[in-house]
């Protein structure tokens, strides 16, 4: 009989033990459907699958605020242990997040920034102001001149992270490539690369001396290739941004496309649930600290903001080499 009761709570403490470790994390991007955001996909379930955790990857069709509002009302009431998002409009999506904090979840924002008093952590890429510097330096490199007139193409408007590259981007050449000239402000895409196509055959007709693009957003630099290659002024019109090495490959080897700079989203995806994970189970986030299949990170000094690592650039030479 002894044995039998020793047995009983043994079982129940096992059986407590595994209650306590269950979780449930939702990583939720601007929106489904793009090569970006479904890579990010893949390691953030690789992650789940690595911690044995569930992991629900859901957004919007469409970069739309008010559809990720919708959805993380709808997963208050089925119940989730966290939310890890990515805001198409910090400030429409913070009264959701502040509801989800007030509840217990656990909030952190992922590849684009929230509003600071809504989340736990800030999950970036990579180091902002370096990444707007990078492709202003790859602007000015493919064009073969400091001087002249450009454009920017990005995707939507209200994008945090977008915003900021393009911001730190054109504060750095005021300073170092002054003889740069903007034609006109941001034009957006919607993170569409048909979009973004159009807007650059618009500005290809407007301003006929253009001589560089930075695409921002990862179908916006394929779809202004796509206008470069379809008018033949790869000689003519630099393209640079923010675009996937598949995406890019056919564009950098015909000259439509000079560089590309992103990181992989995968591992973005992976080190999201990672944190995630180690926060929910009170695992410390340090500066330096190894995430499996990601590498080092760094944590900076406001103890919020987590930056994965340094950009890659790909070129027609060896873009062949990346399988995302």
């Amino acid at each position: 009989m002894k044995k039998l009761i020793a047995l009983t709570l043994a079982l129940l403490m096992i059986l407590a033990g595994a209650t306590a470790m269950a979780e449930t994390i939702v990583v939720m991007p601007k929106l489904v459907g793009i090569p970006y955001f479904n890579a990010s996909e893949v390691g953030a379930l690789a992650a789940g699958k690595e911690l044995g955790i569930e992991v629900i990857y859901t957004g919007p069709t469409q970069g739309d605020a008010a559809q990720q509002v919708t959805m993380i009302e709808d997963l208050l009431i089925k119940g989730i242990d966290a939310l890890a998002i990515a805001p198409n409009d910090p400030d429409a999506v913070s009264p959701a997040l502040q509801k989800c904090i007030e509840d217990g979840v656990l909030v952190v924002d992922w590849d684009t920034p929230a509003s600071g008093d809504d989340v736990k952590y800030s999950i970036h890429q990579i180091d902002d102001q370096k990444f707007g510097e990078i492709m202003w330096d790859k602007l000015v490199e493919a064009m073969g001149t400091d001087e002249g007139e450009y454009a920017i193409v990005t995707g939507y408007l209200t994008a945090a992270n977008l915003n900021t590259w393009i911001n730190y981007g054109i504060e750095y050449a005021k300073v170092k490539y002054p003889n740069l000239k903007l034609v006109t402000d941001p034009v957006p895409s919607d993170e569409s690369a048909q979009e973004a196509y159009t807007q650059t055959l618009a500005l290809l007709a407007a301003y006929p001396n253009l001589k560089g693009i930075v695409g921002v957003s990862t179908p916006a630099p394929i779809g202004s290739a796509m206008a470069i290659q379809e008018k033949g002024l790869q000689d003519k019109v630099a393209v640079v941004g923010s675009s996937m090495p598949k995406d890019s490959a056919p564009y950098l080897k015909d000259g439509s496309l000079d560089f590309g700079i992103l990181w992989d989203p995968a591992k973005l995806g992976k080190l999201t649930v990672y944190v995630v994970h180690y926060q929910l189970n009170n695992q410390p986030i340090t500066n330096g600290m190894e995430i499996p299949g990601v590498g080092p990170i760094a944590l900076w000094e406001d103890g919020k903001t987590i930056v994965m690592g340094d950009p890659s650039v790909w070129t027609a030479e060896n873009v062949d080499q990346f399988d995302f």
